[in-house]
């Protein structure tokens, strides 16, 4: 069996100490703010983006350049036979796409996988893809397991403000005027490809029952087969909110008991979406080996 190395990048949550925990290789995702490029965990920490973002300086992101992805696939393979790389869902950024277009010159060494995630739900599939490697699996292998299990994933959000869902156009800026004198709530999810409209309720209390609800059917319906099984992990996430964070992990706990939820910051690519004070949860089917 030929050594194969696990790349994915910062959008799954995974820090750089994280990946060197696990005998991972994490791409750090490049943002802009202010016309100067910052690195995810390398150069800008979790609270100086929510800084950054709190005094409304200009922020966008971007995706990790061709030289910077191919420098570490050419380091990589001179010890190893292959690579299994895992960006974020294609749905959500082209790096996907652009990576997928350079392995294309590996002759087979480098397989990409596209396999819908992002957050904590990607995470796991970095998690899956160490067991699969484990269990003796090519990297073709384990990318099509990983491809083939994409969409037994959900995410739930709610947001605190309307504010970043206007400036990215999401909404209109007369529909988040009346949202916030309303106090509307909206519930997102990602299930697949992209970041959809689930619900819009009043109130922050009401979302998290709305995403409990959610949540809930799910593993009862769709994943009720691998629940039984053992199969399925509970997750939850948050943009900068870590105590309101851990009281929503506490009724996450209470919703499935038996579960261990574990708990992460959202991707950043996501945070300069949404805003700070977002809660999110992740139901996650992991791999049978």
């Amino acid at each position: 069996m030929g050594k194969i190395a696990i790349v994915t990048d910062s959008n799954s949550g995974i820090t750089q100490e994280q990946a060197k925990e696990m005998g991972v290789h994490v791409i750090p995702m490049p943002f802009y703010i202010n016309e100067t490029m910052y690195l995810e965990g390398v150069t800008l920490t979790q609270e100086e983006f929510y800084e950054k973002l709190k005094n409304d300086e200009p922020i966008s992101t971007s995706q990790p350049s061709p030289a910077e992805v191919c420098g570490l696939w050419d380091m990589l393979l001179k010890e190893n036979d292959e690579i299994v790389h895992i960006p974020m869902s294609s749905g959500l950024s082209n790096s996907c796409e652009t990576a997928m277009g350079l392995a294309r010159d590996y002759d087979g060494r480098v397989q990409v996988v596209d396999n819908q995630r992002i957050s904590v739900t990607q995470y796991q599939s970095v998690a899956d893809a160490l067991s699969l490697r484990e269990a003796g699996k090519s990297a073709a292998e384990i990318k099509e397991v990983l491809e083939a299990e994409k969409l037994e994933s959900s995410i739930y959000i709610t947001l605190e403000t309307l504010k970043y869902l206007k400036r990215g156009g999401r909404i209109t800026p007369a529909a988040a005027a009346i949202g916030t004198v309303l106090n509307l709530k909206p519930v997102l999810q990602i299930q697949g490809e992209k970041l959809d409209a689930y619900a819009k309720v009043r109130g922050k209390k009401q979302a998290k029952r709305v995403m409990l609800k959610a949540a809930l059917q799910d593993m009862q319906e769709r994943f009720a087969a691998y629940e039984e099984e053992g199969l399925m992990c509970i997750e939850s996430a948050y943009t900068g909110n870590l105590e309101e964070a851990e009281e929503f992990k506490k009724e996450i706990e209470a919703a499935f008991p038996g579960h261990e939820v574990r708990m992460a910051p959202l991707a950043l690519s996501i945070a300069c979406h949404i805003g700070h004070g977002a809660l999110a949860i992740g139901c996650t089917k992991k791999v049978k080996i």
